[in-house]
């Protein structure tokens, strides 16, 4: 069944009627008298998440209405549209709204997202009700999103006995093949000749070699986007362990990369005019006699030495030498998406991307499509200010400053160090979990930022 793709047109097709809270009156005038008493005696009132079935002559169900929400719940909400797809019957249905532009694609992407499940460890099945790609969205475009958004929450939901670097390095070939992508990895101890250092130092405790996997699609003339993401596929923080509390999501650590190659797959599967070029550092932080510790000073592969106060503070460090090398290209934009701070979580939750760029132009391009996409973002400082906070004395930089304030600027600001045209680079610090369900967002992996920036691209540039 096409869980993640509309279905093609059908004459079979019901229709489904979305219908807004204050639009539940007129909308029942439109119906035949025994069709509207039974609406009415239902208490379908257009709230977020009702339905209502329509039966014929015969009892069999012709149609069926959605709730759009209250002005309060489409405030608070998103996607609401979506809830109706796992109450609905099994068959083909048509969208009947009037609905348009960015609300009418919120309702059809919102619908194939909540055609996801992650069903590789037990029998979870997508619903079973298809729609009918809805007159005025673009739907192979709104497809490929949903197809993205579905590979980043597989490699996020994926436990790390299944997804460690090499399987990772995996699910990045199979999406270099799938568009004809170039792609080249570099691994274990070959990073040190090739001037990884921090990759290699981070990832050597593991019996998982570390590796370093770069993709480029696109054509050359096109404008350059470089997109890094953070590929911890568990992190136990080292020698400086976390707790058991601390511990126990750490398999979406690799979320930044995971929700880089979601994007990836957005920008390749629409052709999108950009030379892309991914980079991500895939290891695993572990404990064995080889980790490396706190006090430990590493160069990188810019040649700014970093001295370890905390090797729980590790994605920084892989993050730095693979945007060292990014710089090297001189790209038109680099974009870091990581898993990277607790601090971001405390700022701003669980909903939104805290994001770092000294571009204004970056940040307004940004700001617009977020709202489009549904998909909402917040601006952060690169606080200058706080850069003598990254500076130990003893060597160039710090990967954790003590006092624990501005966690998440200071780890930002540490990584803006290994950029070369610091105005063309923009940081994610995203979480890569959804902690509770929500319309067309299960518990568990999920992106974010992503959307924005696909939606931002034709602006960016």
């Amino acid at each position: 069944m096409p869980a993640l793709t509309f279905v093609p047109a059908d004459p079979s097709a019901r229709p489904l009627y979305a219908v807004g809270h204050g639009g539940v009156g007129d909308w029942r005038a439109t119906l035949d008298p025994a069709q509207a008493a039974y609406v009415e005696a239902c208490g379908f009132l257009g709230k977020s998440g009702q339905i209502v079935l329509l039966p014929g002559a015969d009892g069999a169900v012709i149609g069926a209405a959605v709730g759009l929400g209250t002005p309060k719940q489409q405030k608070r909400g998103r996607f609401l549209m979506a809830t109706a797809r796992a109450k609905l019957p099994e068959g083909t249905w048509t969208l009947t709204s009037d609905l348009s532009g960015a609300a009418l694609d919120e309702a059809a992407l919102g619908w194939l997202l909540a055609g996801y499940a992650f069903g590789r460890y037990n029998k979870a099945k997508p619903p079973k009700a298809d729609l009918v790609a809805p007159d005025g969205v673009d739907a192979p475009r709104l497809e490929a999103i949903a197809a993205g958004e579905a590979l980043t929450r597989d490699l996020i939901n994926t436990p790390a006995s299944d997804m460690g670097p090499a399987e990772l390095e995996a699910a990045c070939r199979d999406l270099a093949a799938a568009f004809d992508a170039d792609i080249t990895v570099t691994t274990g101890d070959d990073l040190l000749g090739a001037n990884h250092p921090m990759i290699h130092t981070v990832g050597r405790a593991s019996t998982r070699a570390p590796r370093l996997i770069d993709f480029t699609w696109g054509t050359a003339s096109d404008p350059k986007l470089t997109l890094v993401g953070k590929g911890v596929c568990f992190d136990t923080g080292g020698l400086n362990l976390k707790p058991g509390s601390s511990m126990g999501l750490m398999k979406k650590d690799m979320g930044g990369a995971a929700t880089v190659l979601g994007l990836a797959h957005m920008i390749m599967a629409t052709g999108a005019k950009v030379r892309l070029r991914v980079l991500i550092p895939a290891v695993e932080n572990s404990v064995a006699g080889d980790a490396f510790r706190p006090g430990d000073i590493l160069t990188s592969r810019k040649g700014l030495t970093v001295e370890i106060n905390n090797t729980d503070a590790e994605g920084r460090l892989v993050l730095a030498d693979a945007l060292a090398l990014a710089s090297e290209e001189d790209p038109d934009l680099i974009v870091s998406m990581a898993t990277l701070t607790g601090a971001a979580r405390v700022a701003v939750g669980p909903d939104l991307a805290p994001y770092f760029t000294d571009d204004d132009a970056v940040a307004a391009a940004l700001e617009t499509a977020a709202v489009q996409a549904r998909d909402p973002v917040w601006r952060l400082p690169f606080w200058d200010p706080y850069e003598a906070r990254i500076e130990p004395g003893i060597a160039d930089l710090d990967n954790a400053p003590a006092g624990g304030m501005a966690g998440t600027i200071t780890a930002a600001l540490f990584l803006r160090r290994f950029v070369e045209d610091k105005d063309r680079y923009c940081h994610f610090d995203v979480y890569g979990w959804n902690p509770a369900a929500a319309p067309a967002r299960p518990k568990g992996g999920v992106g974010m930022g992503a959307r924005a920036l696909f939606d931002a691209l034709p602006d960016l540039f």
